[in-house]
């Protein structure tokens, strides 16, 4: 059995909120027991919730089938549970700074596995998509807690960049396994099992978290900040619905349009409420900083661009090569373990050339992968050259997003990280919404499907290269 070092405490020090950890020199970059068991804990959290985004994907049909729901209401199993976990993710990363982080984590992975029981016993359109919503909601509770809680218990260095490595690396596998796991269960079992799976997973991280996770907040309780959460979640809310309402109908469908416009006008509504405010939800001498600006605008690029184009491959396979869900479900296992090895690879490149630089080679390594795909042909002779470049750009993406989660937490005192991994975190969900909608749009534009594929994967390697180009520019090197 392995010896526990004791726990070290987490408390934040209010009176001094501008002190930084030191950052951990090579003697000091070696892993606790303690460390190890946390890292498992919230790895095991996250990358279930990753896992919830592609799950139900697959089996979208099958549900519709068997609960009752019309052709259009299909889509909105989906977006219920976007449109949840990116509009409160804000507002949750500062409530954790409020009342803890570890209470945070647990009743939101609580509410996860109770949401789950209930989607997976569901009996009609009603019941599931409440559930669904719940799922949302948890998530936005789980990840910026649970990014924290990392970001708190490993020093600034290689231990934090390797845990986020870590970290980056299980999450995107869990988008891919999800997709996977979702036909598989479909096929063998039923849909249900889909959201049954995350109960006992659930159970198993309330059993042990409490016993691992050494609470985190300020000595002393700041407000909530009533009217920016307001305005912050009710534009996020907006934002979300318009792109998926865009994504459906067009650009020029007048709800996308109106949602859109509300979406803008509460986010400037949000600025200047926050200029104002005692206690504000997002501190604006945090977004003054250059490393949290341009780190998460890279981080959306890089959501963005990744999310959107496993969408495009999907129809590419399904829609032009005739390949079942399940088999173009598992031609992106590919595309997961170069992720995986992008994250396990991550945390020495940026020990050895900084977070700044693993944000531009990443993404100049994504948008050349990405560029490659614009060769795809109608026969199944493209495979290879699919397979390949996704694995490549799957390692340079994951190189990017770690870069980028480094980048956006690093220099923040304790007691302003939940906000910090709260705004990394609604960066993440906004950009696995907006992605889909705006390749969508981009394909529609041409009437041969394998044309507008082409073209949307030339406007995809175009974003991330420019993403890649503006973090060199105007990132420091450190």
């Amino acid at each position: 059995m392995v010896a526990l070092d004791h726990p070290q405490p987490v408390e934040e020090v209010a009176q001094t909120p501008t002190r930084q950890e030191p950052t951990a020199g090579p003697a000091d970059a070696r892993m606790t027991g303690r460390m190890r068991l946390v890292l498992v804990v919230l790895l095991l959290a996250q990358f279930m919730l990753a896992v919830d985004f592609s799950i139900l994907n697959v089996a979208l049909p099958v549900i519709g089938q068997g609960l009752g729901f019309s052709l259009g209401g299909l889509q909105w199993i989906a977006t219920a549970f976007a449109l949840a976990a990116a509009g409160f993710t804000l507002l949750f990363g500062r409530v954790a700074d409020i009342v803890g982080r570890r209470r945070l984590f647990l009743g939101g992975m609580a509410l996860l596995g109770v949401s789950s029981l209930v989607g997976g016993l569901a009996t009609g359109p009603e019941m599931l998509m409440a559930a669904r919503v719940a799922q949302g909601l948890a998530t936005a509770a789980v990840t910026p807690a649970g990014l924290s809680l990392l970001t708190a218990s490993f020093p600034e260095g290689p231990l934090r960049a390797r845990a986020l490595g870590l970290n980056g690396a299980l999450m995107s596998a869990g988008f891919t396994t999800g997709a996977i796991l979702g036909g598989v269960l479909t096929d063998l079992l039923s849909w249900r099992w889909a959201f049954l799976v995350n109960v006992p997973v659930a159970l198993a991280v309330l059993l042990v978290a409490p016993a691992v996770l050494a609470e985190s907040r300020p000595a002393v309780r700041p407000r909530l900040d009533v009217p920016g959460a307001v305005t912050v979640t009710g534009g996020l809310l907006a934002l979300v619905y318009g792109l998926t309402v865009s994504g459906e109908h067009g650009w020029t469908d007048p709800t996308a349009l109106t949602a859109l416009a509300v979406g803008a006008a509460l986010l400037v509504a949000f600025v200047l409420v926050e200029r104002r405010a005692a206690a504000p939800l997002v501190p604006l001498h945090i977004l003054k900083r250059r490393s949290v600006v341009w780190g998460n605008l890279a981080g959306l690029v890089a959501f963005v661009t990744e999310t959107s184009l496993v969408f495009l491959m999907t129809l590419y396979l399904q829609d032009v090569l005739d390949f079942s869900p399940l088999a173009a479900g598992l031609s992106f296992g590919v595309l997961g373990a170069g992720t995986v090895l992008g994250g396990v690879f991550a945390s020495r490149f940026i020990g050895r050339f900084g977070a700044r630089t693993a944000l531009v080679a990443g993404g100049l390594l994504q948008a050349v992968a990405t560029l490659s795909l614009y060769g795809l042909g109608e026969s199944q002779g493209s495979l290879g050259l699919l397979l390949a470049a996704t694995f490549v750009g799957g390692v340079g993406n994951m190189l990017a997003i770690v870069g980028f989660m480094v980048t956006a937490t690093s220099g923040i005192p304790d007691h302003e990280q939940g906000t910090a991994t709260g705004l990394a975190t609604m960066t993440q969900q906004i950009g696995i919404t907006m992605g889909t909608p705006i390749m969508s749009a981009v394909v529609v534009t041409s009437p041969v499907l394998l044309d507008g594929i082409g073209l949307a994967v030339l406007v995809n390697a175009g974003i991330v290269a420019a993403g890649a180009v503006l973090a060199g520019l105007f990132l420091r090197r450190t």
